[in-house]
């Protein structure tokens, strides 16, 4: 039994259900210990205490002032920032009660080299890639230094890339926890990293092993281009070796005197093992045999980082891989004539055209704009803010699972890396990336770039489906409207209102108090209509401002507005909002009313209303402006909290012609659980019977009045199977995010036929 009193706890007494105390890396840690999957031994320092740290040195104000306000996109401003803070942490004093614990398990396990390792609780989790944010010490030795390393690793939280990260993905800051797995460290002769699934293809029967003299950091971050073996998962056959010469490996620094700071150094490879594999058949069996375990073990596949030493392999890190896409076909078509410039290894499949911009340095990623290859020695997670603009990527450096190649499949971009001379391309000129085959071509390679189209098309069997269930796509941010405006979906099931009021900066009640509330109107409507532009004249569903009392706090002026609560999150917010500040209200309505004039394919919907009489109180105020509904306004209501459920009928009668389910604050209300904690996030499953039973009731009894029904949340973006079921009670339209659009169309279509609807094929909108 684990104490919740102590700083430390050791890997064997942790595994996957304690993700909140020692994040994704500690719980992997602990879980293949548990396992007896070799894997040096060693403990964490807990979130928990991370946590207590802030706590204790009154850093939590100091966070959200620098936090407050910043523009990720300004790389200049989030680096300054994130130096800051990160000075802060380092500064702060470590108590002792900490320090002592953290010496006395260094000494317990029995001194010596160890590697410190970050482990965030959003961390190594089958959602998303994080590779990289923060920082790993290796050969720390003594009792201080590792304390030392500790506190660095709890600073790396704040990186510019972390931040950046987490900005991205939705993540509190504040809520982010760092455990720091503590463990000794493998003085590895060779090492590398294995999928258990080959990871550019996504080919499940095959087993990826990369393999570079010296320790792991090298393959991970580009530095060395690897060895590349491919084994058969069954038979373990060996079916493929690429022996790549290595004349300079990392390895610890002689004269080290065990900080974390210059501990490895670069080292020459001994001559006689320069020109030769990294291992031997046996030795490539014996580590594909031990992937295939822990492949068994999680029931997934697995991006695993070993070590060798002593004639022994050992893990030191193994996650769920994050993306995989649908193996490509390997028939070339027509043959391209335009001249090959450079080859290196496929990484991440397609091909993509744009001029060129070589980054040596990422403080000047600004240079790469939308569209251009971005050309690099290597990539780091500073890169990706770049790396998102691009439409492909090269770097001179790394292997098949470097970061480079990781974040791109993640982003769809095709990638090449491990080119020879690539940062000597000259700037300006006009390549072809052909991440499928690992080419970069002179100019506009066409005959790639038409077999490139072919596979999607062929492969993108969604785009030519036409289901009975609709589907349509959750957005927010109006400069992706017209790209997604040509996928094939049927509406915008969701559109928030809440980014475009973030880029409007300001408080509506500071527009009205400065006497110019029609300003803030016509900015609201403006982003509106590009959506309603963009997709006309299919459906655009608009839900109304359902920003909680923190949220709009952070606006110009929300302070001297907002009260303060203690959980927001079922606090003033939705409906309750609408009639409790009608003048407010009546600023949205009017921005309705003027995007309206133009298109009618406008609706709206109300969230987060808790009764039926909330929902009388919001159509009387809509109707005194002028807005009830009728054949070319649908007034559609969020089904977020319990009580709209238990007596959706009573909320029907007040007269509604849909429901969208919001599954991210419906789950979160039936198990009272905060989607936002990180302790509780295995309880957070939208999965759940109570769940699942809550969705059931809600969609038969709006089919059975007569509604539409939808679903908006997280949860069909997610899990496939919620997407089937939904299919299965009668649903007429799916929302989801747009990086899910043709996998959802193809799920139900799929899930259709089991019904006996067979899909009608159309002709792609491409």
């Amino acid at each position: 039994m684990i104490s919740l009193g102590r700083s430390v706890v050791w890997f064997k007494d942790v595994g996957r259900d304690d993700l909140g105390l020692v994040g994704g890396k500690g719980a992997n840690l602990g879980e293949l210990t548990r396992a007896n999957i070799p894997v040096p031994p060693g403990f964490v320092v807990t979130a928990d205490t991370y946590f207590h740290f802030l706590a204790q040195n009154g850093l939590e104000p100091v966070l959200k002032k620098e936090l407050f306000g910043l523009d990720v996109s300004d790389s200049r401003a989030l680096n300054e920032r994130a130096e800051r803070i990160k000075q802060r942490i380092i500064e702060a004093p470590m108590p002792a009660h900490i320090a002592d614990e953290i010496k006395a398990a260094y000494t317990e396990l029995g001194e010596g080299a160890v590697a410190v390792r970050s482990s965030a609780t959003a961390e190594d989790l089958p959602e998303a890639s994080f590779a990289g944010q923060q920082s790993t010490f290796l050969n720390v030795v003594g009792g201080d230094n590792v304390v030392k390393a500790v506190q660095a690793c709890w600073a790396s939280l704040f990186e510019g890339r972390a931040i950046f990260y987490r900005e991205e993905a939705g993540y509190d800051h504040l809520k982010v926890g760092l455990a720091v797995p503590v463990q000794r460290m493998v003085q590895s002769e060779k090492s590398g990293v294995m999928f258990t699934i080959e990871p550019v293809r996504s080919d499940p029967n095959t087993i990826t092993i990369e393999a570079v003299y010296g320790l792991g950091e090298g393959i991970v971050s580009g530095e060395i281009s690897p060895d590349l073996y491919l084994v058969k998962k069954d038979t373990l056959q060996i079916t493929s070796k690429t022996h790549v010469p290595q004349p300079r490996q990392i390895a610890r620094a002689q004269d080290s005197d065990g900080g974390h700071e210059g501990a490895n150094s670069w080292q020459s490879v001994p001559d006689e093992l320069v020109d030769r594999p990294k291992l031997d058949d046996n030795d490539i069996r014996e580590l594909a045999r031990i992937g295939r375990s822990v492949e068994q073990h999680y029931g997934n596949p697995q991006d695993i980082e070993w070590a060798y030493e002593g004639g022994k392999f050992y893990l030191t890190q193994a996650r769920p891989v994050t993306t995989l896409k649908s193996a490509m076909d390997e028939e070339d078509g027509e043959e391209e004539t335009a001249p090959v410039l450079l080859n290196g290894q496929p990484a991440s499949p397609g091909v993509g055209v744009g001029i060129v911009r070589v980054v040596h340095d990422p403080r000047d990623i600004d240079i790469v704009r939308p569209g251009d290859v971005l050309v690099a020695e290597m990539t780091t997670p500073d890169f990706v803010p770049a790396m998102k603009r691009a439409s492909a990527i090269i770097t001179e450096r790394g292997g098949r699972t470097c970061h480079a190649a990781i974040v791109s499949r993640e982003l769809g971009i095709p990638c090449v890396v491990g080119v020879a001379n690539a940062t000597s391309l000259e700037i300006d000129r006009l390549v072809t990336v052909d991440g499928s085959a690992g080419v970069i071509y002179d100019g506009r390679a066409e005959a790639r770039l038409q077999w490139a189209a072919r596979q999607k098309e062929r492969y993108s069997r969604a785009a030519t489906l036409k289901t009975t269930t609709k589907l349509y796509v959750n957005l927010a941010e109006p400069e992706l409207a017209d790209v997604v405006a040509k996928r094939h979906v049927d509406g915008v099931g969701l559109l928030r209102a809440e980014f475009i009021v973030a880029q409007i900066g300001t408080h509506p009640r500071q527009f009205i108090e400065d006497g110019h509330p029609e300003e803030y109107t016509k900015k609201l409507a403006e982003g509106i209509s590009e959506f309603c532009r963009a997709f006309a004249p299919r459906p655009v569903v608009y839900r109304l401002t359902d920003f909680k009392t923190n949220e709009y706090a952070n606006l110009r002026g929300g302070a001297k507005y907002e009260r303060s609560e203690e959980n927001p999150m079922i606090g003033f917010r939705g409906a309750s909002r609408y009639i409790q500040e009608p003048d407010i209200f009546r600023l949205e309505v009017d921005a309705i009313k003027l995007v309206r004039s133009e298109f009618t394919n406008l609706a709206i919907m109300v969230p987060f209303v808790r009764t039926p009489a909330e929902l009388q109180g919001v159509k009387r105020a809509l109707a005194e402006q002028g807005l009830v509904r009728a054949p070319d306004f649908k007034l559609w209501m969020m089904v977020e909290v319990p009580s709209n459920v238990l007596i959706l009928d009573r909320f029907i009668d007040v007269g509604i012609d849909g429901i969208s389910i919001g599954s991210n604050d419906l789950t979160q209300l039936v198990l009272g659980v905060d989607r936002d904690s990180e302790k509780l996030a295995e309880t957070f499953d939208e999965r759940n019977e109570a769940v699942m039973l809550a969705i059931q009731t809600a969609v038969t009894t709006a089919r059975r009045r007569g509604l539409t029904v939808s679903i908006c949340g997280q949860a069909p973006s997610v899990y496939p199977e919620v997407t089937e079921r939904l299919v299965e009670w009668g649903a007429t339209s799916v929302s989801v995010s747009p990086d899910m659009i043709d996998q959802t169309r193809e799920i139900i279509a799929d899930a259709e036929a089991k019904l006996g609807r067979a899909p009608l094929m159309l002709p792609s909108r491409e």
